[in-house]
């Protein structure tokens, strides 16, 4: 179900975000079909196919158009799966979900957000929905499963950026080998953010700490994000590359990107003392 708004201007819109880039096969069953740095991910199972993210609204024929390319059809989305509830990263939900029938998946802290098209988002919440809402038909939380067509994945709860932010967890193989994927939302901190407490999210100081800890602890073989910058994705891959599961397997990358982002957050918090 999506409800009708009438949608206010997006308070920032970054021209990669819209920028076309040839989808490509990241690993076994995984799929790149965003943007230049709206990260958009397929997960294809013999029972249907699951989207991650959907990046801004126009971007819906470029996704369409993407998942035609590497020869699978947009109608046999049956789960829609996001890693926030930023207009960046939902914004076409709505369509696609129209379009398909999938069944919406969100974590219960970012629910309301989605639905109402983000008019209680804590930092740009208050001023207007900046895209349409959509009323998940489940909601998530930390460690559950979604499972389609004998594929799983594990839904990690990474508060911070949003309430609700969601990394996943997929194993997919190839026919070389089996892969442990991690599909991370980096908890970068807005401009707005304050850490000592949001009037709408208190706890947001506590949740990034949270997130930190928990990023460094995870176990995995290949590592994506929600914006394709945040993993380096076009010094790793050009148009054209064969298709090369390694060239996303970088951990101190991934350690650099989360230390990086941890010595943010103790700037942030003691410039706000």
């Amino acid at each position: 179900m999506a409800y009708a708004q009438k949608l206010r201007p997006l308070p920032n819109v970054n021209p990669e975000w819209s920028k076309t880039t040839e989808p490509f096969r990241i690993a076994g069953d995984l799929y790149y079909v965003g943007t230049y740095d709206l990260a958009c991910y397929l997960i294809t199972t013999p029972k249907g196919n699951i989207l991650i993210n959907t990046g801004l609204a126009e971007s819906v024929p470029v996704i369409k158009a993407n998942i035609e390319a590497l020869g699978f059809k947009i109608n046999d989305i049956k789960i829609l799966l996001n890693t926030q509830a930023h207009y960046d990263h939902v914004a076409g939900m709505a369509e696609i979900k129209k379009r398909t029938g999938a069944k919406m998946m969100i974590n219960e802290q970012d629910a309301q957000v989605l639905a109402d098209g983000g008019e209680s988002d804590f930092v740009f919440g208050g001023k207007g929905s900046t895209f349409i809402g959509v009323k998940a038909d489940r909601l998530l939380h930390d460690g559950d499963s979604i499972t389609l067509g004998g594929t799983t994945l594990i839904a990690l709860h990474h508060p911070g950026h949003t309430k609700g932010s969601t990394s996943f967890l997929v194993n997919t193989k190839d026919d070389k080998r089996a892969w442990k994927v991690l599909i991370v939302n980096m908890p970068t901190i807005l401009e707005d953010t304050k850490l000592s407490g949001m009037p709408t999210y208190p706890n947001v100081g506590k949740d990034y700490a949270y997130t930190l800890g928990a990023m460094k602890k995870l176990q995995f073989d290949l590592w994506v994000a929600s914006h394709a910058s945040q993993f380096d994705l076009h010094d790793k891959r050009k148009a054209g590359d064969p298709y090369n599961p390694q060239a996303f397997s970088n951990r101190a990358d991934y350690d650099s990107q989360v230390s990086e982002l941890e010595a943010e957050y103790q700037r942030r918090l003691k410039g706000e003392k």
